[in-house]
């Protein structure tokens, strides 16, 4: 099992503060919205350093996309900034119609996703909003994994043409990924090539996959892990390649199970290789109050968790 050294642990939110304030460096059609939300989601740079270019809309969501959808009409390219939750259910009337049906060129930026939002509670632990907004035609879904890769991502869809949802989080996490990685939309990322199982993870369940993998080569199972960053579209050959190695498959993420990685997966296993599948998810629930780990713990989501699936889906390969 490879080895993942990292010096610091980062929250993926400042991740997008950070690479929004160098595209307003190097992008003057770039332009930032909020509702009312800065500081949480990092926009404060971007605001102090262009203010020319900063709407603070107040906590008026929907109103907030109506803008962003209008001033791409301007050839501006507006990052909206609010909660997953505000992001995605709240607005998804307007993002549908007034972004994703006409391919408008908005950056649906969301942070505060997941159970790790933590103390909360389910009203604003959305887990629902890959799903959503993968459903829309022409909407691309990107969930990075850490501080650097969130970075990359917030820079690369600035020059991807058409809707984007970006999702991140507010937690700190291992910030293990290169500094200078170029980000590629729709390309997933090997981490670790093995033999005997596919585990397929997003965001910050991509380092529990890891630590996962350290545990089960502990075991003597030979784990390869592939970092899907993007959920749409989804890299199909690369992980059809790693299932057609392997001959079983995990997904890890923080989600719903319905709509999800592991719901894009089967899909395409079931047109194209139909393998054994196990999917390390929220099942069919809302979220609570609680620690972020606690939450994680309780609702399945940990390296144990995935270590478990792993060891339940090579049984069902073996009969």
């Amino acid at each position: 099992m490879k080895d993942f050294p990292y010096t610091e642990s980062k929250d993926t939110r400042s991740g997008f503060g950070v690479g929004l304030h160098e595209l307003g460096k190097t992008n003057p059609n770039v332009v930032a919205l909020t509702a009312d939300l800065t500081g949480s989601l990092k926009m404060d740079a971007f605001k102090k350093d262009f203010p020319e270019r900063f709407f603070q809309v107040g906590i008026a969501e929907a109103n907030m996309m109506g803008l962003a959808a209008g001033l791409t009409i301007g050839g501006k390219i507006p990052f909206t900034g609010t909660f997953a939750n505000f992001s995605t259910g709240r607005v998804y009337d307007q993002i549908r119609q007034s972004i994703a049906y006409s391919g408008k060129n908005v950056k649906i930026c969301a942070s505060h996703a997941g159970l790790t939002l933590g103390e909360d509670g389910a009203t604003h632990q959305i887990l629902e909003d890959l799903g959503m907004m993968k459903m829309l035609p022409h909407m691309a879904v990107i969930n990075p994994c850490d501080f650097n890769q969130t970075k990359a991502a917030t820079i690369a869809i600035a020059d991807y043409e058409g809707p984007v949802y970006l999702r991140f989080g507010r937690p700190v996490v291992p910030n293990f990924t290169p500094a200078d990685q170029k980000f590629e939309i729709g390309k997933a990322v090997m981490l670790n090539e093995g033999a005997d199982v596919s585990i397929f993870a997003t965001g910050h369940l991509v380092w529990k996959a890891i630590l996962a993998g350290k545990i089960l080569a502990e075991k003597g199972i030979d784990a390869e892990i592939i970092n899907i960053h993007t959920i749409k579209p989804l890299d199909a050959q690369a992980i059809l390649a790693s299932a057609r190695k392997t001959r079983c498959v995990v997904s890890a993420e923080e989600h719903q199970m319905n709509g999800g990685l592991g719901d894009s997966i089967a899909q395409l296993l079931a047109r194209e290789e139909p393998l054994p599948l196990e999917m390390v998810a929220v099942n069919d629930s809302f979220g609570e109050s609680g620690t972020p780990d606690q939450l994680m713990e309780k609702y399945g989501l940990m390296e144990n968790d995935i270590v478990k699936a792993v060891e339940k889906v090579m049984a069902r390969k073996a009969k």
